[in-house]
C-alpha cells in the first residue's frame, strides 16, 4: 500500500519538476590511448610557452633585433626572429620551390666558393608549411610557426612513448619536459625543420622497437625527405632490421618480408632527394659541394670540434664561426656527453636507440660547422635523456615542480635568447 502510495505521489510531482532537476554533467571522455600523452603534452606545451615568452621579454628588453635584417636575426616584432636565417630558407621553398641551376662559382679566395642555393634544404618541411597555407589560408609565417608547434607535440608523445616503454610512465613524461628545456629547444616553435625530424624519428624508433617494420621504414623514408642527418636513423632502422634477420628465434618470430621491407625503404627519400639535386644541377655531387663551399659545412673527422675545444681552453677564439656565449655552452654540452652515454648504455636501450644516438652525436662532432649550434644539433639525440629521466622519476611532485619551473625560466636565455640573438641559430 505504501509502495503504491509513493508510486501515485510520484506520479503526481509538479509537471516540469524532473526538468528543474540539474543534469549531472558528464565529463569528457579522452579514448584509453590518448589518456597517457596527457600529461606529458601539458608538461611539454606549459614548460615551452613559458621559455618562450622569457625570449620575447629578453628580446624586447635588448631591442637589438630590430637593428639587424629581416633575414639575418632581424625583424618588425619580436616573433620574427623566429623565421630567420635557415627560417628565411625554408620559406623562400615554401613560396617560390627550388631552382636547381647548375653550380655557379665564386670568386677565389672568400670562405664560400659557391653560391648558395635553396636545394640545401630539404623539401618536406617546406612543403608541409605550402600544404598547411593553401588548406588554412594562413600566411606562410604563420604556416610554419604551425607546423613546427603540432609537430614538437607529436615529438613529444614519441619521446614519451619510447622511454615509457623502458622505465616507465613517469620517465616518460620527464623526458618530454625534459625536451622541452634542452640547449637547443628554441628551434621547436620556430620556422626550423628540428621538430618535425624529431617526431619522425622518435615514433620511427618506438615502431622498431615495437617490430612494426612497415611504419618503421616508411617512416624512415619520410625523414629522408627531412633533413641529411636522417642518414643515422636509416642505419640504425637497417641495423635493426639487418639483426632481426641474422637471429632464427626473431626471423620466426617477426618473419622477413617486414624487416627487408625497413631495410629497402628506409633510405629511398635521402637518395631519391639528393639524386635528383645532382641530377637537377648536373653533377650528382652538387648536393655535397653545395655543403662544403656554399656553407663550409662537411665531414671532417672532428678536426673542427677538437679546433674550437683548444681554442676554448685556452680563451681563444681562432677559429670558424666563432661566437663566445654560444660557444661555451656548446663546449658544456660537449664535455657532458661522455657521460650522458655512458648512463644511457647502462640502461641497455635497443639497438636502434643505441645505434641512432651514436651515429647521430658522431656525425654532429665529426663535422664542421658553427660550433654555437651543437646543441641544436644535438636536439635529435633523445634517446640521451633516458638515464636522466628515470633518475628523476624517483623524484617527488614538489622537486619535479621546482626543477622544471626554473629550467623554464633559464630556458628562455640558454635556448633560445642565446641562439637566436648571441649566435646564429
Amino acid at each position: 500500500m505504501s509502495t503504491a502510495s509513493s508510486d501515485a505521489a510520484t506520479d503526481s510531482a509538479v509537471p516540469g519538476e524532473q526538468e528543474a532537476r540539474p543534469r549531472r554533467v558528464r565529463r569528457l571522455a579522452l579514448p584509453a590511448g590518448v589518456r597517457p600523452y596527457l600529461a606529458p603534452l601539458i608538461l611539454y606545451g606549459v614548460t615551452k610557452l613559458v621559455g618562450l615568452t622569457v625570449f620575447a621579454f629578453l628580446l624586447e628588453a635588448a631591442g637589438d633585433y630590430r637593428k639587424k635584417e629581416p633575414r639575418f636575426g632581424g625583424g618588425a616584432h619580436w616573433w620574427d626572429v623566429l623565421a630567420t636565417w635557415d627560417g628565411w630558407w625554408y620559406l623562400q621553398v615554401a613560396e617560390k620551390g627550388y631552382d636547381p641551376r647548375p653550380l655557379e662559382r665564386l670568386d677565389p679566395g672568400g670562405l664560400f666558393t659557391v653560391k648558395q642555393n635553396s636545394v640545401a634544404f630539404f623539401p618536406l618541411y617546406p612543403g608541409l608549411i605550402r600544404g598547411v597555407s593553401e588548406v588554412t589560408g594562413l600566411g606562410l609565417f604563420g604556416s610554419g610557426i604551425l607546423v613546427s608547434v603540432v609537430a614538437s607535440f607529436v615529438a613529444a608523445a614519441g619521446i614519451y612513448a619510447v622511454v615509457s616503454l623502458l622505465a616507465g610512465a613517469r620517465a616518460g613524461t620527464i623526458a618530454a619536459g625534459l625536451w622541452a628545456v634542452a640547449p637547443g629547444a628554441g628551434v621547436e616553435w620556430a620556422v626550423y625543420s628540428e621538430s618535425l625530424f624529431v617526431a619522425i624519428a622518435a615514433w620511427c624508433c618506438y615502431c622498431v622497437m615495437k617490430r612494426r617494420w612497415v611504419a618503421a621504414g616508411l617512416l624512415a623514408f619520410v625523414a629522408g625527405l627531412n633533413r641529411p642527418t636522417s642518414a643515422a636513423l636509416i642505419g640504425a632502422v637497417g641495423l635493426a632490421a639487418l639483426v632481426t634477420l641474422a637471429r632464427r628465434e626473431s626471423r620466426r618470430e617477426h618473419g622477413v618480408a617486414g624487416p627487408v621491407y625497413a631495410m629497402v625503404a628506409a633510405p629511398l627519400g635521402l637518395l631519391t632527394y639528393v639524386t635528383w639535386v645532382g641530377l637537377s644541377m648536373g653533377d650528382l655531387t652538387a648536393y655535397f659541394t653545395l655543403q662544403r663551399e656554399g656553407w663550409a659545412h662537411y665531414f671532417d673527422f672532428g678536426a673542427y670540434t677538437l679546433d674550437v675545444l683548444g681554442n676554448t681552453a685556452v680563451g681563444h677564439h681562432n677559429y670558424l664561426f666563432a661566437f663566445s656565449v654560444p660557444d661555451l655552452l656548446a663546449v658544456q654540452l660537449v664535455l657532458a656527453l661522455p657521460f650522458l652515454i655512458a648512463l644511457m648504455l647502462r640502461k641497455k636501450p635497443p639497438l636502434v636507440l643505441v645505434a641512432y644516438t651514436l651515429a647521430s652525436i658522431v656525425t654532429v662532432l665529426g663535422t664542421q660547422q658553427m660550433f654555437g649550434n651543437t646543441p641544436r644539433y644535438l636536439l635529435p639525440c633523445f634517446p640521451l635523456l633516458l638515464a636522466p629521466a628515470a633518475a628523476m622519476s624517483r623524484l617527488k611532485l614538489p622537486s619535479l615542480v621546482v626543477f622544471f619551473s626554473t629550467a623554464a625560466l633559464a630556458s628562455g636565455w640558454y635556448a633560445h635568447y642565446v641562439m637566436f640573438e648571441l649566435g646564429i641559430p
